[in-house]
């Protein structure tokens, strides 16, 4: 059984300034930021505030989803990432593509950013090359915890690293069970 290692506010608050640090000295600046329901909502409000940039929502149900719900396709983010409506003015090499910062609060398995990078990819031009640029430029991926163990290696920013390989670990953030600290 995991471990659990419990994350206070006043400590999410110390990783995700970390995190605008990282931002600050890569001196990348995103268009907007997109958080990642439910565990991306928070850091992702809290860097949207501290650059004062607008935060979007996406919903990416992996486990079971018992609502009946699923997953959300955000077509217009992939879009903005590539460079533009697919058929029109390629924008990729201009200065006008929308840098888009994707947060959450652990890259744990990996599943849901590749599931986004899949679905952004697919619902574009799923066989250029070119994606391998936005990928890291365009669209960067920010997470309060960074399992090194992951199978998705493309984040860029993050605060607090773990291996869940090494050790069985499970991190309790300070919106769940919120009314138990």
């Amino acid at each position: 059984m995991a471990r659990l290692a419990y994350m206070s506010f006043k400590k999410l608050l110390a990783h995700t300034h970390d995190v605008c640090r990282q931002i600050n000295i890569d001196n990348w600046r995103p268009d907007y930021i997109v958080g990642i329901t439910r565990g991306g909502l928070t850091p992702a409000k809290l860097i949207s505030h501290y650059y004062n940039l607008p935060m979007y929502t996406l919903d990416i149900r992996l486990r079971q989803d018992l609502s009946g719900i699923g997953t959300e396709s955000n077509v217009r983010m992939a879009r903005d990432a590539w460079g533009g409506p697919i058929g029109g003015r390629d924008r990729l090499l201009h200065k006008d593509v929308t840098n888009i910062l994707i947060v959450d609060d652990i890259n744990d398995s990996g599943a849901t950013f590749l599931h986004l990078q899949n679905d952004w990819q697919n619902n574009c031009i799923p066989e250029d090359e070119r994606w391998n640029y936005v990928w890291g430029n365009n669209v960067r991926f920010a997470v309060i915890v960074e399992n090194t163990s992951s199978e998705f290696k493309g984040v860029t920013y993050y605060s607090k690293e773990i291996n869940k390989l090494e050790e069985d670990v499970w991190i309790v953030f300070p919106w769940e069970e919120w009314w138990t600290l």
